[in-house]
């Protein structure tokens, strides 16, 4: 074992270390927040949408109920009288001495987006592969980055002509565009 790599008190094999850096080789990413959590009318399932730091461009992400509600549950300040799953998941990055350094989109392929969560540790940084709303669910409990793949963002963003300070206006306007819009639309 004299290959491996410690990453807090974790022992990872070389193969797995090598995995994990291999993904690291991506494009240039933009930092993005989460704007807000809606429903999509039609098919009657959750979606994150994610906003660029700079401009106006939005980026809508399906997931699934539960992450939907851990991530609405952080953003509202709910406190759990036990922990939940990204509760317990960045508790046990914290013990291990390690943080959630970012969380970055990487792609959409086909039809689903991908995401790495990247830790750094005292061996260096590890990138893990996620779903991007577990990853969107750890970053809001951690306070961690939010990044997107440009290709992403160029591919399956949203951009409003005018700035768009209202709240209500913008999710007027992102109702109005998920009447008519399905998964599909995003696929390359």
């Amino acid at each position: 074992m004299s290959d491996a790599v410690r990453c807090g008190g974790i022992i990872m094999s070389p193969v797995v270390w090598r995995v994990a850096t291999d993904r690291s080789k991506r494009g240039v990413v933009q930092e993005m927040s989460i704007y807000g959590v809606s429903f999509d009318m039609v098919g009657k399932q959750p979606i994150v949408l994610l906003k660029t730091q700079a401009g106006n461009k939005f980026l809508p992400i399906w997931i699934g109920s539960t992450e939907a509600t851990a991530i609405l549950m952080k953003l509202q300040g709910v406190e759990t009288p036990r922990p939940m799953t990204h509760d317990l998941l960045s508790d046990m990055v914290r013990q291990l001495n390690a943080e959630v350094s970012r969380v970055t989109v990487t792609e959409l392929r086909d039809n689903t987006f991908m995401a790495l969560i990247t830790l750094r540790a005292e061996s260096g940084e590890i990138e893990i592969d996620s779903r991007p709303s577990d990853a969107l669910a750890l970053a809001v409990r951690v306070d961690a980055p939010i990044f997107v793949d440009d290709k992403v963002i160029e591919d399956s963003a949203l951009e409003f002509d005018e700035d768009v300070d209202d709240t209500d206006e913008v999710v007027e306007r992102f109702k109005e565009f998920l009447d008519d819009v399905t998964p599909d639309d995003f696929a390359a």
